[in-house]
């Protein structure tokens, strides 16, 4: 039986401001990655983002961002190796106070938006956010979808979790294709379905213009705040299993 984790990012509202739908979408997923205040969320969401993972048996991790909450933590940032580290470090120490006094303890660490794609390339950036990762913890996961981010992590000794993601579509050299592109979000969950069948099935990703691209696949991300999200989640959660896909928290897989 294969079995996949279905990661997916939360507590992305702020404030008098919703984002997502979490209560909808945790009972499908195995994994949340919860906003640190960067790019969203604030201390009553993170809690109570970490409360309700814990009543579903969802594992949580800290989903640390660039500090730009106007742009959702999607634009480019030139920052320094010691700024990235702090901030890194800063956003999963805010976490773990929530899952310290929920006495569910932190699983994963998975960057969000920009500081994520940037370190697939940048390898100060992949240097700073590993770096910060271990100084709190060589315990945690990382999430990642490869690059140098990933061979930082390895590097380090660290567990890295390969990701793939439900409703994104890739570029040839691996990485995502930009939001500002047609196609580079999918929302026709038909698609969205059979895309993840194929990618755990024969563990690769295929590229929007048509390579092949072998990965070990590891989570799938269904991104909170996509239109839909809870219904993708619940539709690709019951698909899987009727598949007789197993789905588990990225902590109880072997890798």
């Amino acid at each position: 039986m294969l079995t996949i984790d279905i990661n997916c990012d939360m507590g992305e509202s702020f404030g008098a401001y919703t984002m997502g739908n979490d209560a909808r979408i945790m009972p499908y997923i195995s994994s949340a990655n919860v906003a640190c205040g960067f790019h969203a969320g604030d201390p009553r969401v993170m809690r109570k983002t970490v409360q309700l993972a814990k009543e579903h048996q969802v594992r949580v991790g800290a989903h640390p961002s660039f500090p730009d909450l106007v742009g959702f933590g999607r634009r480019n940032m030139l920052l320094s190796y010691e700024e990235i580290r702090s901030d890194v470090l800063y956003q999963i120490g805010a976490l773990s106070a929530f899952a310290a006094e929920a006495k569910w303890p932190l699983q994963h660490v998975k960057p969000h938006g920009q500081l994520n794609n940037m370190a697939m390339t940048n390898p100060v950036y992949a240097e700073a956010i590993v770096d910060a990762i271990a100084a709190f913890n060589p315990e945690l996961i990382v999430i990642s979808y490869g690059g140098l981010l990933m061979e930082a992590a390895q590097a380090k000794g660290l567990t890295v979790a390969y990701e793939v993601y439900a409703d994104r579509a890739y570029q040839a050299d691996g990485q995502l294709v930009p939001r500002s592109m047609p196609g580079a979000v999918i929302h026709d969950v038909h698609q969205v379905l059979e895309r993840v069948m194929h990618m755990i099935t024969h563990q690769e990703i295929v590229a929007i213009s048509g390579e092949h691209l072998p990965r070990k696949i590891d989570t799938v991300c269904v991104h909170g705040d996509t239109p839909g999200a809870d219904e993708i989640a619940m539709r690709l959660s019951s698909f899987l299993r009727s598949q007789n896909v197993h789905i588990a928290p990225l902590s109880s897989l072997d890798r």
